[in-house]
């Protein structure tokens, strides 16, 4: 059915989900929620849109929408910051077969506009054996446009930064020296640069009228083997047979399988510890373990 307008003025009709509390604790993210409505009306104002409930989500503010002249999107509201600041440009790079298009965006704002996938099924409620052949089709197809340049992010340029700040936390000695030798050594040896989501796994992958879609991207520049990360980890908590298969799978794409699980391992420690609280994220750290 149609979605009601929301007003270009005044907030009340807009609530927050509660799943976006957590922001409060980071700094900037109790800014960010208080303006959160009036961000939302200028979006709704600027683009003609009738905005309708929020979807449930954890990190950004989305919701659906609908334009005056009746086009099903998605509008996507992000807290400012280095991992999403260029999600739009990433989408606009990307090629339309391969990701949701994206429709509008405003930089001021951290706000897009994207096409609306129906059914939206997630990837990850198929199983694996489907999840890894659609992951190793569509995957090409991202990396077929090749380096963009700026104003991207580059691995090369973030290794140092998160060898430093790994090497400050408390891991397994192991798993910690495992992590710094791949810093140390893939960001200057790598192959075919990309622009890779380090978010890509199968709860990113909808399913929609036109196939199977990225969503979400937190772009960076690197080497193929580096665009697997996520995906090599995805459904926690996860077991060594099941990491050797997708490994497997992916190496046929004519990725270097080592270069895959060494970059994995740097990544699952990279995002193993909140920023907030610091404490670990256990999957996360269990999934460097077999990993290693």
């Amino acid at each position: 059915r149609p979605l009601p307008r929301r007003a270009a003025r005044g907030s009340a009709a807009l609530s927050v989900p509660s799943s976006l509390e957590w922001w409060r604790r980071v700094p900037g993210g109790a800014e960010w929620l208080d303006r959160l409505p009036r961000l939302v009306a200028e979006c709704a104002e600027e683009w003609s849109l009738r905005v309708g409930e929020p979807y449930d989500s954890y990190v950004s503010f989305v919701a659906r929408a609908e334009r005056d002249d009746g086009t099903h999107a998605v509008l996507k509201l992000n807290v400012p910051e280095v991992e999403t600041e260029h999600e739009a440009d990433a989408l606009a790079f990307w090629p339309d077969a391969a990701s949701v298009q994206l429709l509008e965006s405003s930089r001021e704002r951290s706000a897009l506009l994207v096409e609306r996938c129906d059914p939206g099924t997630q990837l990850w409620e198929r199983s694996d054996d489907e999840a890894l052949d659609v992951a190793c089709e569509l995957l090409p197809k991202l990396w077929r446009a090749g380096d963009p340049g700026p104003p991207f992010r580059r691995i090369a340029d973030e290794a140092a930064t998160w060898a430093k700040l790994l090497s400050a936390r408390t891991f397994e000695r192991p798993l910690l020296d495992a992590a710094l030798g791949a810093l140390a050594e893939l960001p200057h040896t790598q192959g075919e640069l990309v622009l890779c989501n380090e978010d890509f796994h199968g709860g990113n992958v909808l399913r929609s009228e036109r196939g199977w879609l990225a969503i979400d991207p937190k772009p960076i520049v690197a080497e193929r083997e580096f665009g697997v990360v996520s995906f090599v980890r995805d459904r926690r908590p996860v077991d060594a047979a099941t990491i050797a298969r997708r490994l497997d799978a992916l190496a046929e794409l004519g990725l270097d399988r080592d270069r895959m699980r060494r970059w994995s391992l740097v990544h699952a420690l990279w995002w193993g510890v909140d920023d907030t609280t610091g404490e670990l994220h256990p999957d996360l750290i269990e999934a460097a373990r077999l990993l290693l």
